[in-house]
């Protein structure tokens, strides 16, 4: 070896200091556990151990620096104890349609624990059911019951929309069973989005007379030329 003092005679004093060094590191390289100590807390961390072999080295209940080293490598604490992760906890936020369009805020509390990673926090939306409107996806659902005179002769359907506006609707066109009208952008707020909405539809029931007299008969063959 290069650095060996006895080929080094002449500078004997750093050859000394040099060959050390390298004997220090392959015993580092060489031994899993101070390649551990080194990788994470560098030479600093490897003066706290102990010689191979010595009673505080084969120890488990031993204090000082060298226990906190080992701690550190083992995966624990300063104190020895494990840190392990808290379970998942899971929250039930009940949420009325107006608070999934408009936004809402809520006080959570977690699971914080001595010697415990923090857990992870899962919430899971409970929509509460509406009065007039659906949910499906980012659209908003109303289900509009017309009489037959609306439907042939037209009418204004009016709402209340989730964010507190006035909302008319003309429907001049006929209104057969089973139609649909769609209203862009007044449906929910489209979160991948910002600033787009999903659409209001409404789907008629158009709702027909139980029974018609003989001349409401006569006048709907007249006017409808039958």
């Amino acid at each position: 070896m290069r650095w060996h003092p006895d080929k080094n005679p002449s500078d004997k004093k750093e050859a000394e200091a040099k060959f050390k060094q390298m004997s220090e590191a392959y015993e580092v390289l060489s031994d899993p556990h101070k390649r551990a100590i080194y990788d994470q807390h560098g030479e600093e961390g490897l003066k706290g151990m102990p010689p191979p072999g010595s009673q505080s080295a084969a120890s488990n209940g031993s204090s000082g620096p060298n226990s906190t080293y080992r701690s550190y490598a083992e995966g624990a604490g300063p104190s020895g104890s494990q840190t392990r992760k808290a379970p998942v906890v899971e929250n039930h936020l009940v949420c009325s349609l107006e608070d999934l369009y408009m936004g809402a805020k809520r006080k959570m509390k977690g699971n914080e624990q001595v010697n415990q990673l923090p857990a992870d926090l899962v919430f899971i939306i409970d929509e509460k059911p509406h009065d007039v409107y659906k949910r499906d996806g980012s659209d908003l659902i109303v289900h509009q019951e017309i009489s037959l005179v609306d439907a042939l002769a037209g009418t204004t359907i009016n709402l209340t929309t989730l964010d507190g506006r006035d909302l008319a609707i003309n429907v001049s066109n006929v209104v057969y069973p089973g139609r649909q009208l769609v209203i862009a952008e007044e449906g929910m707020p489209i979160a991948k989005e910002p600033g787009k909405k999903g659409n209001l539809i409404i789907k008629f029931d158009v709702k027909f007379p139980s029974r018609l007299t003989p001349q409401q008969q006569a006048d709907i063959r007249r006017v409808l030329g039958a």
